[in-house]
């Protein structure tokens, strides 16, 4: 259908944006400027923390990732279910939502130490989610043959079992890496500076549009770089097999001695992921009593936020349905090219797609300044893999003969579409909508730079009374937050275990 390559083209044309906009602003500004802005101390700091930052957390969520993944699915630890869900439970809390939990309790809490213990604490849960799925999907077999030849237990977990959790090792430590880039809210609580923190406030105090537009260059640079360590990581090693799971469950491994400390080391994540943030809510819910619920603030706001997270997840998912159409019905070169075109600007942190658009929309376009099809375009560039994603599962469920037998029968293309595809692939369309709208409820940082004025949502209201140091009046805001993340949680943990089988 040429009227759907066509707005598959216009979609990827509009996801590359952030990544034209970088660099014209580049050129635009000649290599003296680029030299004076880039080119300094404070840069080189703020280069430093952030690799800093990743080159600690990885590592530390990769360890603890394979040890509960291994905990939970393989062992005999007592209540393993529930420790999984303890563990995933996390992603109800939204990272800035953690910043200011522990700052309350902690306000000394800050600089390199506290910037990674957050990520860890924060992001976990996405590097152990691939683990523990691949860790279901794994054969026995393999690593009964291994010990039959007589390889011990640990010789047989470091060359049978961890090489083939590679794949999900690098996924989530993706997927970490690329919001550590991104996240502004929990470093700003903390007093950690990054990229992100130190283009926002540009952008807020002193609107220096050529320093932010440079540092928004680099923090590119560095998704690119973090894009490029991803697909070297995973190589080109088949890790493919006969079969939609493993044949059988391996028999549980005993844990022995090592159950208490086991559990031991459980309880303490779930108290530092959980306990910190839900106690501290309840506290400031308890001292703040009924005036903290301000309902001409509350209601405003979260009709504000459901309405966006409506219209951004309806128009995320319209605007990913040609590339995942395409995607299965014509698969090739042009086609995966337009597809990494859409993927490549999802991964960049929002800061750079809202500085684009800020931009873009001065000079160009001035009337959408400040406005809610900016703050939409945004949030569907931010989230359109995630729709694509959600899309693409669903379309290839509905077999191509069914559009072929509707257009024999007289129907139009777009009918026939409607008729048999659109049709299957609407469950998994209210997937990616539910998906997108919950990423919208808790996104922070393009709402505070694009939002038009009097715009409030619940995270930049919680950001406005928690930047305050207001924390009684802003702790409702992030317990209805939490409340809206609970499906997305729920969901991504039956999704994992619904991909092995169990």
């Amino acid at each position: 259908m040429p009227w759907m390559e066509g707005a598959a083209l216009l979609v990827s044309l509009l996801a590359l944006l952030p990544l034209g906009f970088i660099a014209f602003m580049a050129v635009d500004a000649g290599w003296s400027t680029i030299q004076a802005l880039v080119f300094r101390p404070r840069v080189g700091e703020l280069l430093g923390n952030t690799a800093l930052l990743i080159l600690l957390t990885l590592p530390i969520c990769a360890i603890l990732a394979v040890a509960l993944g291994w905990l939970t699915e393989r062992t005999d630890l007592p209540g393993a279910r529930v420790w999984a869900w303890l563990i995933v439970a996390p992603l109800t809390v939204p990272a800035f939502v953690q910043g200011y939990a522990w700052v309350t309790v902690w306000p000394s809490l800050h600089g390199p130490f506290a910037g990674v213990m957050m990520s860890v604490i924060a992001y976990l849960a996405f590097m152990y989610l691939p683990v523990a799925a691949a860790l279901r999907w794994l054969d026995p077999g393999l690593e009964e043959v291994a010990a039959s030849l007589g390889d011990g237990p640990w010789r047989v977990f470091r060359r049978v079992v961890l090489p083939q959790l590679r794949l999900a090792l690098c996924g989530g430590a993706l997927l970490v890496g690329l919001h550590l880039l991104g996240e502004y809210g929990l470093f700003a609580m903390i007093r950690f500076d990054t990229f992100t923190t130190a283009i926002v406030d540009q952008f807020q105090s002193a609107y220096d549009a050529p320093a932010a537009n440079m540092l928004g260059g680099v923090l590119v640079l560095c998704c690119l770089a973090l894009l490029g360590a991803d697909a070297a990581g995973r190589g080109r090693r088949r890790y493919a097999r006969v079969g939609s799971g493993p044949a059988r469950l391996p028999p549980p491994h005993r844990l022995g001695l090592w159950r208490l400390p086991c559990l031991a080391l459980l309880t303490a994540l779930t108290a530092a992921s959980l306990g910190v943030p839900l106690l501290t809510l309840a506290r400031w819910l308890w001292f703040g009593g009924v005036g903290a619920w301000r309902p001409a603030e509350l209601g405003p706001a979260f009709g504000e936020t459901v309405l966006l997270a409506a219209a951004g997840g309806i128009l995320t998912v319209a605007a990913a349905a040609p590339m995942a159409w395409l995607s299965i019905r014509q698969p090739g070169r042009a086609q995966r090219a337009l597809e990494g075109c859409n993927y490549v600007a999802g991964s960049l942190p929002g800061v750079v797609i809202a500085l684009a658009l800020v931009t873009v929309t001065v000079r160009v376009a001035l009337p959408l300044y400040q406005t809610v099809t900016t703050i939409l375009v945004a949030y569907m560039l931010l989230f359109l893999p995630r729709g694509m994603l959600s899309l693409r599962s669903s379309i290839a469920q509905a077999p191509v003969e069914l559009e072929q037998a509707a257009a024999s029968l007289g129907r139009p293309p777009l009918a026939a579409l409607w008729a048999t595809t659109i049709r299957v692939a609407a469950p998994g369309a209210a997937a990616g909508m539910a998906l997108v709208s919950l990423g919208i409820t808790n996104e922070l940082t393009a709402t505070l730079m694009l939002a038009p004025n009097g715009v409030q949502t619940l995270a930049t209201m919680f950001w406005a009374y928690s930047s305050e140091i207001d924390y009684a009046a802003a702790a409702p805001y992030a317990l209805i937050m939490v409340l809206f993340a609970l499906p997305l949680t729920v969901l991504l943990h039956v999704q994992s275990r619904r991909m092995a089988g169990r």
